[in-house]
């Protein structure tokens, strides 16, 4: 398939619904309205003022690295679609060493006091292969169908799928 360039979010998104990273993917962004995400980022600047913040190169944005260029970090309110999060953060690290640089990747819950480790296995490779095509094909296809998960509610697409 045709060289895309996908983006963490859209790795995120892959994990937690279809029809959001279709939507997403179709230049229909409603995350700058949706109040978790307004959080999130009064908790990355609130917790980690001192962190050198957001790292952007095309397709990611790190929230921030650790001083020995070892550790790359991603900042999240709550673990409750934690497997996205950790897909996510293992699409950087893949990314990062597909550009020769090994990293690490740390998860953290500021608000749990809570900190994940995640390591990139030559599995997961495989596997982020296989999601990265997987993703492409929901990208040409039609839009998904809706799928009613315990966090729709609260879901800044919310609109988009149920009014």
């Amino acid at each position: 398939m045709e060289d895309v360039l996908i983006t963490g979010i859209q790795v995120n998104y892959y994990f937690v619904c279809k029809r959001k990273l279709w939507l997403f993917s179709h230049n229909l962004n409603m995350e700058n309205k949706n109040e978790a995400v307004q959080i999130g980022s009064i908790l990355h600047n609130y917790f980690y003022k001192r962190q050198k913040k957001e790292i952007e190169l095309p397709g990611i944005k790190i929230d921030f690295i650790n001083k020995n260029f070892k550790i790359i970090n991603e900042i999240k309110k709550s673990k409750a679609i934690e497997l996205s999060h950790i897909w996510q953060l293992k699409y950087y690290i893949y990314y990062l060493k597909k550009k020769g640089i090994n990293v690490k990747g740390e998860l953290n819950y500021p608000l749990l006091k809570k900190k994940k480790k995640v390591e990139l296995s030559n599995e997961d490779e495989i596997e982020l292969e296989k999601i990265l095509e997987n993703i492409k094909l929901i990208i040409k296809s039609n839009i998904p169908s809706i799928e009613k998960k315990f966090f729709c509610k609260k879901c800044s697409y919310y609109e988009l799928c149920y009014i």
